[in-house]
C-alpha cells in the first residue's frame, strides 16, 4: 500500500515538474522574441531618425517624397524629436492634451528618456537632435500576453484538478458507504444467529462465565455493525460529557492491548461537553490508540489531554512511538496509506472522516519527532446549551 501510494505521490510530482518547465520554457522563448521585436522597433525609429535628419538638408538630389513617407509610416510607435535643449520640435503617435502642454512634455520626455536610449541625430553643423520612443502597443502586449496565457492555463488547471478532486471524492464517498452498509447488512445475519445460540446455551448445563464473554463478543459484534451503519448516514448527535466518554473508551480498550503499554488519561476537572455520536467517537478512541500502540511496537506510554479551549475542546494523544517524518503529516489519513506490512491503511482515513465529516472537528499530526513519539490533536466544537 505505501509503495502504490509513494507512486502516486511521485507521479504527481513529475507531472507538477514538467508543467512548470514548460511555462518556463514558454516565458522564456516568449522573452527571447520580445527582445528581437523591441530591436527590429529600434531598427525602425533608427531610420526614421535618419529620415528626419534627411528632411533637414538642403540636397536636391534626394527623393523627398521618399523620405516623407518614410516619416509618415510610422503610425504605431510613439515618438518625440527633440532639440538641445529638450524643446519638443515633432511628435508621432501621441496624444497631446490641451492643457498643461509644456508640463506634459516635460513627464513624457522624462519617461520616454527612462524607458529606452535616444537616438541622436547629428544635424552636421554642430547640433544635435535626439529621438525618444516608446515601445508599440503591440509590443507591450507581446510582453504581458505569456503571462496573461500562463495565468488563464493555471486558473484553468486550478477549476479541473479541483472538480477532479470532488468527483474522486464523491467517488470515495460512495465507496465508504456503500461497502460499510454491505458490511454492517452481511453482520446482522450471523450477529442475530449468535443471540440465538447465546440464549439457546443458557437453558444448557454450560459455565456462566464462558456465557457472559460469549455475550460481550456478541455485544461487541453488534457495536461494530452499529458503527458501519452510521456511515454514510446523519448519526444522531448528543450532548456529552468529553470526559466520561473518553474513560469509557479506554476502560474498554485497556484490557485489550499489551500490558506493556500505559494510558495516562488527563482530565479536566469540571465536566465538558460536546455533541457526538458517542458509539462512533469511542472507534476514534480505539483506532488512535492502536495507531499508537502500533508505532511504540506494543511497549510505551500514551497521555491523553482535554482541553478547554472556549468554543472548542482538543484532545491531544500523545505517544513514545518510532515518529512521523514531517512530510507525511497530512499523508497518514490518506486512504489506503500504511507503514504496516499488513493493514489497508483505513484506520486513521476512517478516524478523520468521522471526525471532520459527523462531527465538524479537526484532527491533525501536532508534532512528531522521529524516535521519540508522535502528537496527534483532535478538536471538537463545545456543546451550546
Amino acid at each position: 500500500m505505501n509503495s502504490i501510494y509513494d507512486y502516486r505521490q511521485r507521479l504527481k510530482f513529475f507531472f507538477v515538474l514538467v508543467a512548470v518547465l514548460i511555462a518556463i520554457a514558454s516565458v522564456v522563448v516568449s522573452d527571447l522574441l520580445i527582445k528581437d521585436f523591441a530591436q527590429e522597433e529600434r531598427q525602425k525609429i533608427e531610420v526614421w531618425a535618419e529620415a528626419t535628419r534627411v528632411m533637414t538638408s538642403e540636397n536636391p538630389s534626394l527623393n523627398m517624397s521618399f523620405v516623407l513617407k518614410i516619416i509618415m509610416g510610422n503610425t504605431s510607435i510613439p515618438v518625440v524629436l527633440c532639440d538641445e535643449a529638450g524643446y519638443v520640435i515633432e511628435n508621432r503617435n501621441i496624444d497631446v492634451p490641451e492643457k498643461d502642454v509644456d508640463e506634459f512634455w516635460q513627464e513624457k520626455v522624462k519617461e520616454l528618456r527612462a524607458k529606452n536610449p535616444p537616438i541622436e541625430i547629428d544635424l552636421g553643423d554642430g547640433t544635435y537632435h535626439y529621438v525618444y520612443y516608446d515601445d508599440s502597443l503591440i509590443l507591450k502586449s507581446l510582453v504581458i500576453y505569456p503571462y496573461a496565457q500562463l495565468t488563464i492555463v493555471f486558473i484553468f488547471i486550478v477549476i479541473a484538478f479541483l472538480a477532479l478532486a470532488n468527483l474522486k471524492r464523491a467517488e470515495q464517498n460512495k465507496v465508504w458507504v456503500g461497502l460499510s452498509k454491505e458490511t454492517a447488512h452481511q453482520l446482522g445475519t450471523p450477529i442475530s444467529s449468535l443471540i440465538a445460540w447465546v440464549e439457546y446455551f443458557k437453558t444448557k448445563d454450560i459455565d456462566p462465565s464462558l456465557l457472559t464473554e460469549m455475550e460481550k463478543d456478541v455485544k461487541r459484534l453488534e457495536t461494530i455493525a452499529e458503527r458501519f451503519s452510521k456511515i454514510g448516514s446523519n448519526p444522531e448527535l448528543l450532548p456529552i460529557d468529553i470526559n466520561e466518554s473518553l474513560r469509557q473508551a479506554l476502560a474498554y480498550m485497556g484490557s485489550r492491548i499489551s500490558s506493556k503499554v500505559k494510558i495516562v488519561p488527563h482530565y479536566t476537572e469540571e465536566p465538558l461537553f460536546t455533541s457526538m455520536n458517542e458509539s462512533l467517537f469511542a472507534w476514534v478512541v480505539e483506532n488512535l490508540l492502536k495507531n499508537a500502540v502500533d508505532a511504540m511496537e506494543g511497549q510505551g506510554e500514551v497521555d491523553f489531554y482535554i482541553e478547554d479551549r472556549g468554543k472548542r475542546i482538543r484532545i491531544e494523544i500523545s505517544d513514545t512511538g518510532k515518529g512521523i517524518h514531517k512530510s507525511k503529516f497530512k499523508t497518514v489519513f490518506t486512504p489506503g496509506y500504511t507503514t504496516k506490512e499488513r493493514g489497508w491503511g483505513l484506520g486513521l482515513s476512517l478516524v478523520k472522516r468521522i471526525v471532520e465529516s459527523y462531527h465538524k472537528g479537526k484532527i491533525y499530526v501536532k508534532s512528531s519527532e522521529l524516535g521519540k513519539g508522535t502528537v496527534f490533536c483532535l478538536e471538537l466544537r463545545k456543546y451550546k446549551k
